[in-house]
């Protein structure tokens, strides 16, 4: 073990007190021979021990246990440590410049994911020069920090939520290094953005400036960048810019959240690798171009809130990899497509809500089986419901796997070559806004256990076809302000996992199946403005709306209505009505002449009883006459004050 330089016990589950860990490690001579410790994605406790007894120690992982307390300054003293990775634990506090005051090996720096605040003098020159610095969430603002200033080889640069709310300083893009990551994102940083096409000018960029205050136009943006996240600002004017980048290189490309306009551009042929396009929540007006249908290998496409018009081109039945799919909110129309259930079937999240769609809908649909968000809500449809929704396979299941719907991405930083840094890799989470209970939603975290079916404000006909019974992993489901008549058929308690359900506002008739009140989890319901008739079957789930669910239904009675069913009182007062007849009939034949006798013999057995014992014991004659005598007096005394307190009131 003396001659041990490299430690690697990572992803092992181990768990324990990290200072015991490092007193077994440090107990003999592996302490001056260990170089590199691994102890990362493990479940280990307590507080960062000394290990300045590690005098040989270069690289030290301790990311993504459940570290906690301060950091010791001892690690300030391993001057030959060239990598400390403590990011993802619960370290907490103050990390001043004399924490890194001989560690001028440093090249990478992860703090990341930790409550930690870094307080460095104006003035501070660190001893070291870092490529990589990740320490987004370490509180650092509100100033932007001037110490990055003299770093002149940083590769990565990560303070995004950092508290900085200032302008990003001249000298930032005037330095000579060019960094191939940077991630300033969730801060409330100002200004407009320069030329960025030769900044980042590097094969296997990427720039993250999302959820700060930028304005202006979209500068012009490195030609061979991998990811450009620029949400959620206050950039303006078109989004033409992109059409001179060259596009191969690019993955994932988020502008939404901004104040975008004009028309969609149609250079889309020569992004053919991008994989996330998300343009919601702007002002683009005009049609979808058909060169969109060149992203063959795109899975996430959001161009929610726009101004959108026109049909669907053709050319998007091409992009087969589609998961997530979300056009709602324009002014979209025609009629949905066949090929999108033809030629889209892997879908997962479909959402054309808030448009002019027109016409019946397609069977095609139903061949979605991995579909698990069908959001058709607030168009013009019309016609039937396809009797084939039973095939969305995702819908009959129950359970999901994933909790969220993501993709992950990755890149070799510095050009792709076998020499190049390493491998940058991060994760999208899609997001899709979603009705819920009468309000909108942005569902993320939960997406993928999200199961809706929402056909509402639509003018669709028919019957409530049966196989939607079958759909029993459906978490909501709303049909509610169309045309549909018939019964609500008594399988729709098979839909167990049901926490929402909407069928107002139709044409339905009958009466509430007697299931409906074994959906347990059913939270929110309206049956309200049908033809239902009846009454609400009994079962504390029904009774538990308020009545406004059921209004508009004259022909419903029962609780919680205030409406009783017709023949339900004199039902119930003849059923009381007989029972007294039948009680007193039933004491009428128990009342015999057997009965008197027996009456008066007791009657007088008691009497001559209590009388002889009197007249034999003296004592007990005494004692029952005081007693008699206790209770005049008490009723004479208590009459008394009662007719005195009359009095006086009459007198007052």
């Amino acid at each position: 073990m003396c001659s041990l330089t490299m430690l690697n016990i990572s992803d092992n589950k181990l768990r324990g007190h990290f200072p015991e860990l490092i007193q077994n490690l440090s107990s003999g001579c592996t302490k001056n021979s260990l170089e590199i410790l691994y102890l990362s994605s493990n479940e280990i406790t307590g507080s960062v021990p000394d290990l300045g007894g590690f005098s040989s120690l270069k690289e030290l992982y301790l990311e993504n246990n459940r570290l906690n307390g301060f950091t010791n300054n001892s690690i300030g003293q391993m001057s030959k440590l060239r990598t400390l990775s403590l990011n993802g634990n619960s370290l907490i506090g103050v990390i001043s410049e004399a924490f890194f005051s001989n560690l001028s090996s440093l090249t990478t720096l992860n703090l990341a994911d930790n409550n930690l605040s870094l307080e460095f003098s104006n003035d501070w020159i660190p001893p070291f020069q870092l490529n990589f610095i990740h320490l987004r969430s370490c509180k650092m603002g509100p100033h932007f920090p001037k110490w990055l200033q003299t770093q002149n080889q940083v590769k990565e640069l990560d303070i995004s939520d950092a508290g900085i709310s200032d302008t990003i300083p001249d000298w930032f893009w005037n330095q000579t290094n060019e960094p191939f990551v940077l991630n300033i994102s969730n801060n409330q940083i100002q200004g407009k953005l320069p030329d960025l096409s030769m900044r980042f000018d590097t094969s296997g960029s990427g720039i993250d400036i999302s959820s700060n205050h930028f304005e202006g136009p979209i500068p012009a943006l490195p030609t061979t960048a991998t990811f450009l996240n620029l949400s959620k600002n206050k950039f303006s004017g078109t989004m033409s810019i992109i059409c001179s980048m060259d596009g191969n290189n690019l993955l994932y490309l988020d502008l939404s959240s901004n104040f975008l306009s004009g028309r969609l551009p149609g250079c889309w042929m020569q992004f053919d690798g991008l994989g996330i396009l998300n343009l919601a929540n702007n002002n683009f007006s005009g049609n979808i171009p058909d060169s969109i249908g060149f992203l063959r290998n795109i899975l996430t496409l959001s161009l929610y809130n726009n101004s959108l018009t026109g049909e669907l081109p053709s050319s998007l039945k091409n992009c087969s990899q589609l998961r997530v799919m979300d056009l709602g909110n324009n002014e979209l129309s025609g009629e949905i497509p066949p090929w999108i259930g033809e030629g889209l079937s892997k879908l997962v999240v479909l959402s054309m809500t808030s448009n002019k769609f027109h016409g019946n809908m397609p069977f095609q649909l139903c061949r979605l089986a991995y579909i698990q968000v069908l959001d058709l809500s607030l168009n013009h449809m019309s016609g039937i419901i396809p009797k084939c929704f039973n095939n969305l396979t995702a819908m009959t299941q129950e359970t999901s796997s994933n909790p969220t719907i993501s993709i992950d991405y990755y890149f070799i930083v510095g050009g792709g070559t076998a020499t190049a840094l390493g491998r940058y890799s991060s994760s999208y989470f899609d997001n899709v806004l979603l009705t819920w209970k009468g309000n909108k939603y942005r569902y993320k975290n939960t997406l993928g256990l999200v199961k809706i079916l929402d056909l509402s404000n639509n003018k669709l006909g028919g019957s409530f076809p049966e196989e939607i019974m079958d759909l029993v992993g459906l978490v909501a489901l709303n049909l509610s302000r169309n045309h549909l008549t018939g019964q609500i058929r008594p399988k729709i308690g098979q839909l167990k996992s049901l926490d929402f359900l909407d069928l107002s506002k139709n044409l339905f008739f009958g009466g509430i199946p007697a299931s409906l009140s074994q959906l347990s989890g059913l939270s929110v319901m309206d049956l309200s403005y049908n033809n239902l008739s009846g009454k609400i079957p009994l079962g504390t789930q029904l009774q538990s709306f308020n009545a406004s669910v059921y209004a508009g239904n004259p022909e419903l009675c029962g609780l919680p209505l205030p409406n009783k069913c017709p023949n339900e009182d004199s039902a119930s007062g003849q059923g009381r009505d007989d029972a007294n007849t039948a009680e007193d009939e039933d004491e009428d034949e128990s009342i015999t002449l057997g009965f008197y006798i027996s009456l008066i013999l007791g009657f007088f057995t008691g009497f001559w009883g209590f009388c002889s014992a009197i007249l034999v014991n003296s004592s007990w004659r005494r004692s029952y006459f005081n007693f008699l005598t206790g209770v005049k007096n008490w009723v004479y005394v208590t009459v008394a004050v009662k007719i005195d307190k009359l009095k006086r009131r009459f007198r007052n």
